[in-house]
């Protein structure tokens, strides 16, 4: 009886070692794990880059990027879309899912800064040095982003009430979805000018940049960052962020044209 004990506990023993190892004998790769990372559109490119260099360390790990207007991307966030991770172009976004308890606030940090150009199409020939140039006259349509949603079309529109030009330009405004979507109209052409990050002027060989938003006259436009309440994969999550942070990915950032937050 003893020695049919011991065989049962010699098999159990032995289905518990393989039950851990693939069909070779080898052990199984671990499961990959989804990342949604919610985040500013402006950062599209940068992302793409730090997107093949994470995934290339850590296989085990797919990032999956869902890119808009911080706006929207917030109320996708409210509506229980899928996330893990939120990057804004803006506090205001981040502060309204914190005051939803949405967002994990011990893991709330400011990731990069930008700064806000006007860029007119490569070949205009109008002369525009200075924000003030895009009241003249031959200056017939001027592209935004969607005050209510877009950062970089509040920050614009922060800028001009600053230089008391907003009552002159805003009839020849044309809003958009999202600044890339700026971007696209300027380089065809649509508009004379468009007000965009100078992180999108450097995306774009269509485009010149032809004045910077004077010091002082709007908010930081910082880039905060923080993870979703609900997420499932917090380790992960947390590694990715970290990383976020490290010299490979600041290296990269810089490249497209961010700074590191201070």
């Amino acid at each position: 009886m003893r020695s049919i004990l011991t065989s049962i506990g010699v098999l159990l023993f032995i289905a518990v070692i393989l039950s851990g190892c693939s069909g070779n004998g080898t052990p199984a790769a671990p499961q990959q794990v989804e990342l949604y990372v919610s985040a500013a559109v402006s950062m599209k490119d940068a992302l793409a880059e730090i997107q093949k260099s994470y995934q290339a360390k850590n296989p085990n790990i797919k990032l999956l990027f869902n890119l808009g207007a911080s706006g929207a991307l917030q109320k996708q966030i409210e509506q229980g879309a899928p996330a893990d991770i939120f990057i804004s172009a803006a506090p205001k976004q981040m502060d309204e899912l914190q005051g939803k308890n949405l967002i994990n606030p011990a893991t709330r940090k400011n990731l990069v800064e930008n700064k806000l150009v006007v860029v007119t199409p490569k070949e205009l020939k109008i002369n525009i040095k200075r924000y003030e140039d895009v009241t003249q006259q031959d200056i017939k349509r001027i592209a935004l982003g969607e005050i209510g949603t877009v950062p970089a079309g509040q920050y614009a529109k922060e800028v001009l009430d600053k230089l008391n030009i907003w009552f002159e330009v805003k009839d020849k405004v044309v809003f958009a979805k999202d600044v890339r979507t700026v971007l696209t109209y300027t380089e065809t052409g649509n508009v004379e000018a468009g007000i965009v990050y100078k992180t999108d002027a450097f995306a774009s060989e269509k485009v010149k940049v032809v004045a910077e938003a004077p010091e002082g006259s709007h908010q930081p436009i910082v880039y905060p960052i923080a993870l979703v309440s609900s997420t499932k994969h917090v380790k992960e999550a947390e590694e990715f962020l970290d990383y976020l942070f490290e010299p490979e990915s600041k290296a990269i950032f810089e490249k497209y044209g961010f700074s590191m937050s201070k």
